[in-house]
């Protein structure tokens, strides 16, 4: 009996000594991994898929600051979104829990949370060849750096250093662009077509996106997120006209690029020049053209036209006050370059579904 009594003394205390410690070490791992997620704010740089307003003060042809644009927007106010409503730094900003809505850092009304919390640089008209934005009067890539350091330094006049170094460092960086160097540059323009051939031209684009990414990562970017090219060819505007077909060799020109790029990401995170960064190549080319193969699956009834029209004049400054389609919800695409507020939200959730838990 009495070793009966010492076996089971030594068997409660094993239990009070151990199962604390048993409790205690999945909330220290969630703790340790909730704080190594942690989302300080949210960044994008980009072209018009992303842009929510930068250009609205600018003398450019790339804006959105009127209607029929933000029609679905809350209020249906225009806020220079191309979109009937929230585009997809919105959309990303909402779902990493940090806001609804991600403004303009070239904005007349932004706050001290808005500067703490997150901003967009992208500008309508962008792209990574410095030349792309020439026509568009559009914030070239290098321009998106400046407004970052510039950003920077107006964070930290207003919260000093050390929080400012916070807010950088555990904030997730977004980048999208490419579109318009092959829709509004390569393809549309003479000379890039007679200084390279298409692959070399694609190769010059993924040194420039490789380069400004690293410079973003140098500035104080720990997370970044590379949002590819889309499927142009599918653009009403970029089909061939009165074809319901998308045009195959800018597909294959934003193929390749993504290709080489999401190579270029995985390159990047196996080197770590700067430690603890993480860098993710998101697909936004086979996530949209899956809609647009099967509309019908999603909830849409029009696949090949925009809301607002199919031509290159059915988009920005040349469809101010035009009359839209009552029914957005059942088309891919806004206007003839950008989709409609229904459709980047099921591509953003795609994103979600897949890699980007590699930034966490």
């Amino acid at each position: 009996m009495a070793s009966f009594y010492r076996g089971l003394l030594a068997t409660l205390l094993f239990v009070n000594l151990l199962l604390p410690m048993a409790l205690l070490l999945p909330c220290a791992h969630g703790a340790a991994a909730a704080a190594k997620g942690k989302i300080s704010a949210v960044f994008v740089f980009g072209d018009s898929i992303v842009d929510p307003g930068n250009n609205n003060n600018r003398i450019t042809e790339a804006r959105a600051d009127f209607p029929p644009y933000g029609q679905d927007f809350p209020g249906g106010k225009a806020t220079g979104r191309f979109s009937n409503g929230k585009v997809p730094g919105d959309m990303l900003a909402s779902r990493l829990g940090v806001k609804e809505l991600l403004p303009p850092y070239i904005g007349e009304d932004l706050q001290l949370d808005d500067l703490l919390t997150g901003v967009v640089f992208a500008s309508g008209g962008s792209g990574y060849d410095p030349l792309t934005s020439i026509p568009a009067v559009a914030t070239s890539s290098t321009g998106q750096l400046e407004l970052f350091i510039d950003y920077k330094e107006r964070l930290k006049a207003l919260v000093g250093e050390e929080e400012a170094t916070r807010v950088i460092s555990e904030g997730i960086y977004f980048t999208v662009m490419g579109a318009n160097d092959l829709a509004n540059n390569y393809f549309l323009l003479p000379l890039r077509p007679q200084q390279y051939d298409l692959s070399s031209y694609v190769k010059f684009l993924v040194s420039s996106a490789v380069n400004f990414t690293m410079k973003l990562n140098e500035m104080g970017a720990k997370r970044i997120g590379f949002i590819g090219i889309p499927p142009i060819g599918c653009c009403p505007s970029q089909r061939k006209h009165g074809s319901r077909e998308c045009e195959p060799l800018r597909n294959q020109a934003a193929e390749l690029f993504n290709s080489e790029i999401s190579k270029e990401m995985r390159r990047l995170n196996v080197e770590q020049t700067i430690p603890s960064s993480k860098f993710a190549y998101l697909d936004i080319y086979y996530n949209l053209l899956d809609l647009i193969q099967r509309p019908g699956f999603y909830g849409f009834k029009e696949a090949g036209e925009g809301c607002c029209g199919s031509t290159v004049l059915n988009a920005a400054i040349f469809i101010k006050y035009h009359h839209a389609c009552p029914n957005a919800h059942d088309y891919i695409f806004w206007d003839s370059f950008h989709p409609t507020e229904k459709a980047y939200n099921i591509v953003v959730d795609k994103l979600f579904q897949q890699n980007m838990q590699d930034l966490m």
